[in-house]
């Protein structure tokens, strides 16, 4: 690489590139999980009438 064209800011080894992928899925995976508990909580406690009434 040139002067002109040299990255700033810190340069993350393929390890820590590796890394950080692995923990940005993990979070997703966490945050997905949430939502649908909350999701299906909600449900229980309205209860199997919701699914019923009319549109």
């Amino acid at each position: 690489m040139t002067e002109e064209n040299k990255p700033e800011g810190i340069v993350l080894t393929p390890e820590q590139e590796k890394s950080r992928r692995q923990r940005n899925i993990a979070i997703g995976l966490a945050v997905a999980f949430f939502i649908l508990l909350f999701y299906l909580v909600t449900i229980a406690k309205l209860g199997p009438g919701v699914l019923n009434r009319p549109l």
